[in-house]
């Protein structure tokens, strides 16, 4: 018989939001999925559509990434299947790879680049660096995210204007370039089609934004061409939609290695993006978020859905706000949105075959203009300028040197930022007596900052006005210790003993202590007496 502690412990990871389940929820989960996929399933298509992908292959991301994430997930209303950021790094990525993006050959190198994103995901959740990669700054997303908007938007010109070639994923310039020079193909009805489609998705944003403006402007562009035949016009239609459920297969590794940094890239914004939606919906009264469960969510989403040739999946906010809503309860509501993706795919295939491609690339255009966020950008500009040069920075490097380039700018400048934080000592005298002084370290040691520590430690022992003839040195945070930091202490004991200064140390947690006795200055330091349980005991210790 299993006890309840083992049933909690199992329910603690699986479903975790069915815990304590009430019949009354039932009812707004069911509305609330169904919702969020009038949303999403056709916002995913359109997404597959960046990339250069087959329509099928977002509906796909619809399904077992979404599942996978309702047994796993922590968030009680977010929807994970792929986002505008997250399908142009896949875009960017295929292309950086060398991979002939809208071939089939496509496809075996997109279940590569999936899988590649869950495993590191999975892997970071083993390391536990959920905590560290949400460390990566707001100005840095927001830059990248600048950068995606503009990129995208020029992308889907060529398909809103009627032109005669597809420059996806190759950057901001060329596409831009591009566009311009094949201005002399665009087609008068495909323009009108996709001025229509824009109004009506902004105008129901604006003015009526529970109604799902995807839903109705796919529905309109099939009816038209089912009905009035303006696909005679020359307005190009989607490839055809087969019916039927995403068939298991295997991935290509042919190009793994070239797939690498770009995969890194994605599930550093999956991650983000899926933690930032997850926060962002969480109502008081719910748990708190747990970054390594997120983690550990995600990327077991995106392992089985390369499996299945689906895009790499993240949480996306507009299908999670209107899950949200719409009263979902649980990850219920995604499940049946998950079932309403299968009948789709199982019935509905002829159908969108009827989808013109202008109706996806206005859907995609009026989502990602949304992500250039000027009154934003304009907004830290006057509070904090470093974040504005930050995400500015990120945002032109995007739009010129590409986004995956983008990204890894952005984490090096957040890891500069933070190794600089780090790095400046925070000493706060705690006690002063005649000759002694007792100095808590506010941000304990580390690598980074144990040298700037020391210098600080010796100016505040060595000042001219009140030099003192004994540190006492509070450790009470330094609960991991390694060989540089005591390296660093070891040199700071030798420099003050230079100057004529005892130093003492107090208050080193177990941990640390264990490791430090090992260390032969150490074990003198404790034969010296000049070791101490408490700074108080420190401090009394240096009066007699």
């Amino acid at each position: 018989m299993t006890s309840p502690s083992a049933r909690s412990a199992r329910a603690s990871w699986l479903m975790p939001t069915l815990a304590g389940y009430r019949r009354a929820w039932l009812a707004p989960d069911i509305v609330g999925g169904l919702a969020a996929g009038a949303v999403v399933v056709p916002q995913a298509m359109a997404y597959a559509t960046i990339a250069d992908l087959p329509v099928q292959v977002g509906l796909y991301t619809c399904i077992v990434p979404m599942l996978v994430y309702a047994l796993l997930g922590g968030s009680r209303a977010m929807s994970v299947s792929t986002t505008s950021t997250i399908a142009t790094l896949t875009a960017t990525t295929l292309v950086s790879a060398g991979v002939a993006v809208g071939s089939d050959d496509a496809l075996g190198s997109l279940m590569t680049l999936a899988l590649l994103v869950g495993v590191v995901l999975v892997i970071a959740r083993l390391l536990r660096l959920g905590p560290l990669v949400e460390n990566i700054s707001g100005a840095t997303v927001l830059g990248l995210k600048i950068g995606v908007g503009a990129t995208v938007a020029v992308g889907q010109l060529p398909k809103l204007l009627g032109e005669t070639f597809n420059f996806s994923g190759h950057g901001f310039i060329r596409s831009l370039v591009a566009v311009g020079e094949a201005f002399d193909s665009v087609n008068w009805p495909t323009i009108w089609l996709s001025v229509g489609s824009i109004l009506v998705l902004v105008l129901l944003q604006r003015f009526a934004p529970r109604i799902p403006g995807s839903l109705i402007v796919v529905a309109a562009g099939i009816l038209l061409v089912a009905f009035t035949g303006i696909d005679d016009a020359g307005i190009e239609l989607i490839a055809p939609v087969p019916s039927g459920l995403p068939v298991p297969g295997l991935p290509d590794f042919s190009q793994i290695g070239a797939l690498v940094p770009g995969a890194l890239a994605i599930a550093v914004m999956a991650f983000l993006e899926s933690a930032a939606v997850a926060r962002g919906i969480r109502k008081s009264s719910e748990p708190q978020i747990d970054s390594d469960q997120e983690l550990l969510a995600t990327g077991a989403a995106n392992i089985a859905g390369a499996f299945f040739t689906t895009m790499p999946a993240a949480g996306g906010f507009s299908q999670s706000a209107v899950n949200q809503s719409a009263g979902a309860k649980t990850q219920v509501a995604t499940i049946v949105t998950v079932v309403l993706a299968l009948l789709v795919a199982l019935f509905l295939g002829p159908v969108l075959s009827l989808l013109p491609q202008a109706t996806l690339a206005a859907m995609v255009f009026v989502a990602v203009i949304g992500l250039i966020n000027i009154p934003e950008l304009v907004r830290w500009a006057r509070i904090s300028p470093i974040d504005f040069w930050i995400a500015l920075v990120v945002a032109l490097v995007g739009l010129t040197a590409g986004l995956l380039t983008a990204v890894a700018v952005g984490v090096a400048i957040t890891l500069i930022l933070v190794l600089r934080e780090i790095n400046i000592p925070r000493l706060d005298v705690m006690d002063r007596r005649e000759d002694a002084i007792a100095i808590h370290i506010g941000r304990g040691l580390y690598t980074a900052n144990a040298l700037a520590n020391e210098r600080a430690i010796i100016a505040m022992a060595t000042t001219p006005d009140a030099p003192v003839g004994t540190v006492v040195l509070d450790l009470d945070r330094l609960d991991i210790v390694t060989i540089t930091v005591l390296d660093a202490l070891e040199d700071l004991d030798r420099e003050l003993t230079a100057k004529g200064v005892t130093l003492h140390l107090a208050a080193l947690p177990a941990g640390a202590a264990a490791v430090a006795s090992k260390v032969g200055w150490y074990a003198n330091l404790q034969d010296a007496g000049r070791v101490h349980a408490t700074v108080a005991e420190a401090m009394a210790a240096t009066a007699r």
